[in-house]
């Protein structure tokens, strides 16, 4: 019996279409992601690699989807080939099954390093952007994704001895944010 085609789309934002990448692409399970691909902590990503098995075919629109690392694109096609699982690239029309030649994986590194670079690029004109946005006193950073009663509530519980790690579960924040909270609240942070 052949396996499944399994695809996998990934979009770095909410507002960006994902439907775009695999239309017309026959599919018996697809796995849709809504986050950067710095790296590989992604759970849609997570819940495919739990959920392929051998002889499944995973089809990506482009190798810059799946990874925007060149280290982390090359461990996944490993890992997946390794338990015989095919990727197949739509827009660079490579298919990796571990038994590949030279020259695919050739292309795959040099690929992958374009999506890397180009990555780089984008973080480095975003760096340059708020540069000269905060020159001009137009930045004001990341809009507050809590409340102002939110905070509050926060307040109460870190002045009430709750644990910080609790309390930023609850709330779906880190604890690092939790901690950028309180700090601009000045509030005890022991």
């Amino acid at each position: 019996m052949p396996g499944e085609r399994v695809g996998y789309i990934r979009v770095s934002t909410f507002d960006q279409n994902p439907e775009r990448q695999l239309e017309g692409i026959s599919l018996d399970r697809k796995f849709i992601e809504k986050r950067s691909g710095k790296n590989t902590q992604r759970p849609e990503l997570e819940s495919m690699v739990d959920y392929a098995r051998d002889g499944d075919t995973i089809i990506v629109h482009s190798m810059d989807r799946l990874a925007r690392d060149l280290d982390d694109l090359r461990k996944l096609v490993a890992q997946f080939t390794d338990k015989k699982i095919k990727v197949e690239f739509v827009k660079e029309n490579l298919t990796f099954t571990g038994d590949d030649s030279p020259i695919s994986n050739l292309l795959l590194s040099v690929m992958g390093a374009f999506a890397e670079f180009e990555r780089k690029l984008i973080k480095e004109r975003q760096m340059e952007g708020i540069a000269l946005a905060k020159k001009r006193g137009a930045f004001k950073g990341r809009k507050s994704i809590l409340s102002e009663e939110q905070v509050k509530k926060i307040k109460v519980r870190v002045v009430g001895g709750d644990k910080k790690s609790v309390i930023a579960r609850d709330f779906g924040i880190s604890r690092e944010t939790l901690y950028q909270y309180l700090r601009r609240q000045q509030v005890l942070t022991t």
